[in-house]
């Protein structure tokens, strides 16, 4: 073989392994760029799912916030309109007290009861019970009996100024220092709420269990 033959062939034999080392270095960047482009729809692919929860949560949370604001408003309403509901009530309750005051049967036993409770109350042995013009009337006559029959034990004078009360009875000590106002006005404004909640109870029972 000449001189030119063997430049030739190293020639040919270099030109091989050229193009050997350039295919591999084209394989291996094919596979970079397929590592590298599967590694970046995986982050994406990540990072959309984590958009997706946080949007969903943000959602999730959105929701929450206006339900509860919903369920508070609902809340607040119901209790405008049970309140509502128990001022109208109860602004009938004089005008149906008055009514009671008028049916002796009824109301004299528990003018009697007022009398009692009050007296009992205060610890003196004598009283004063104040009542208003027409039980004044109705009680003057057989008074002593009927104070014997309230406040047995106990020495009640019955005063001769009434007092402007729909009905029920103010009884003081003889020295004026302690009273106990048991009159139909004196027991509603000490019974104020409570007599507001149980009306209002009563008005809407399921909805004040619930709430």
């Amino acid at each position: 073989m000449s001189e030119a033959d063997d430049v030739a062939s190293l020639e040919n034999a270099l030109a091989d392994r050229a193009k050997k080392l350039a295919e591999g270095h084209l394989a291996g960047g094919r596979q970079a760029r397929e590592r590298i482009l599967a590694d970046t729809r995986q982050r994406l692919h990540i990072e959309e799912e984590r958009e997706v929860l946080a949007a969903k949560a943000k959602s999730e949370l959105l929701y929450r916030q206006r339900v509860q604001a919903a369920e508070l408003d609902l809340c607040a309403r119901a209790d405008c309109l049970r309140r509502e509901l128990a001022d109208a009530a109860l602004a009938k309750l004089p005008r149906m007290l008055g009514e009671l005051a008028a049916d002796d049967a009824r109301y004299l036993p528990l003018l009697r009861n007022y009398l009692r409770e009050a007296a009992l109350s205060i610890e003196r042995d004598e009283l004063v019970a104040r009542f208003n013009a027409l039980d004044l009337d109705r009680l003057k006559e057989g008074w002593a009996q009927y104070a014997h029959d309230a406040a047995s034990g106990r020495k009640v004078t019955l005063s001769s100024e009434p007092l402007d009360r729909i009905g029920g009875v103010l009884v003081e000590s003889a020295d004026g220092d302690i009273r106990c106002d048991n009159t139909f006005e004196g027991r509603m404004e000490r019974l104020g709420e409570t007599l507001h909640g149980e009306v209002a109870e009563r008005l809407m029972p399921q909805e004040a269990k619930h709430g």
